[in-house]
């Protein structure tokens, strides 16, 4: 029976094994729209490669300025306004490709689930409450929505944008480039452990909601209000209903709360960054940097930050629906006893 007493959370350790499973589980929602895939990720990939070039265009710029050549700034200026806009256009085709894709993997999921579950016998909805089943349905499906749509073309637009913009980086100067990467890995690796901490709470806060669907769906029921008034259990009912629901809020906090300082402290070096390049280039590596190259290096940096931090902060939604995941894939796991 799927029942968690509200002072006994059950933080299961996930099963390597499982994980992976799940894992391909999840890359297989995916297959029927690989052409559809295919075509995204050759916009993301124009994109991003699109995105590193102004900064070229920034130097020439600001190098025509310095020697008053009008033609090269004109044209310079000219192409970046360009990129500008076809950036933007494919931006928005990128989006209503993403959102498409996305949508019918939901689609997909839902009805696998709800067919799944009216396959089953009747053994099972006598052992398992209604709320469970709902919750596992509207909450944890619900609950994944965004990384199916967003998160899978965020990565990989963030993946080639890093990739499009550190090969940018180390054309215009490989020593700032050096400076710039290396706090990068100690970044990820903190990331990882927050993440595997979030995907705990996300689990005990969705079995909380869960027992709060439950305890709902049969407390207010018609049946279930005249056998709580009857035994005298009103008060004992809303007592467990009170415990629950704060325990949720607490969950709640702890999960947003969960690697705050780690995000608050890698913000604040990607803030630093910049001014750390220009110390460097202005100092150390004066003599053979050009004032040109810093700032086309330190707008290329600005559009590496960006990504990166997506990135890190997409890994801890991640690792957060993978106990979403769990949670679907487990009610799929039940054997059929109805075939059609």
């Amino acid at each position: 029976m799927f029942f968690h007493s509200a002072d006994a959370p059950a933080e299961r350790p996930a099963d390597p094994a499982v994980r992976r499973a799940n894992l391909r589980r999840i890359g297989g929602l995916f297959k029927p729209y690989k052409l559809r895939l295919s075509g995204l990720l050759g916009l993301i990939v124009v994109t991003s490669v699109l995105g590193v070039i102004p900064a070229f265009l920034l130097r020439r710029v600001l190098s025509g300025i310095y020697s008053h050549d009008t033609a090269a700034v004109s044209w310079s200026a000219g192409g970046m306004i360009a990129l500008a806009v076809a950036t933007g256009v494919l931006n928005v085709a990128q989006t209503l490709m993403s959102n498409q894709v996305g949508q019918r993997v939901m689609h997909d999921l839902r009805a696998g689930v709800f067919r799944h579950l009216q396959r089953l016998s009747l053994a099972f909805f006598t052992r398992t409450r209604t709320g469970e089943v709902q919750s596992r349905i509207s909450n944890d499906i619900g609950g994944v929505q965004n990384v199916v749509t967003n998160t899978a073309t965020n990565i990989t637009s963030s993946l080639t944008t890093v990739a499009a913009t550190m090969v940018g980086m180390l054309l215009l100067s490989w020593e700032l480039a050096l400076f710039a990467f290396a706090l990068i890995p100690i970044f990820a690796v903190l990331t990882r452990r927050v993440g595997n901490e979030r995907r705990r709470i996300a689990k005990t806060t969705q079995e909380t909601l869960a027992d709060l669907s439950s305890q709902v769906q049969e407390a207010l029921s018609v049946s279930g209000i005249m056998l709580g008034k009857t035994m005298g259990r009103t008060k004992a009912l809303a007592d467990r209903f009170e415990s629950d629901s704060l325990r949720l809020a607490d969950l709640e906090v702890r999960q947003r709360m969960a690697g705050r300082w780690v995000m608050a402290s890698i913000q604040t070096s990607f803030s630093v960054m910049p001014a750390a390049v220009y110390w460097l280039g202005g100092t150390a590596l004066s003599h053979n940097i050009s004032i040109p190259t810093i700032v086309a290096f330190t707008t290329l940096q600005t559009r590496l930050f960006f990504p990166v931090g997506s990135l890190l902060g997409v890994s801890l939604d991640i690792q957060t629906s993978l106990a979403l995941f769990d949670r679907i894939f487990e009610y799929l796991e039940f054997p059929i006893d109805i075939e059609e």
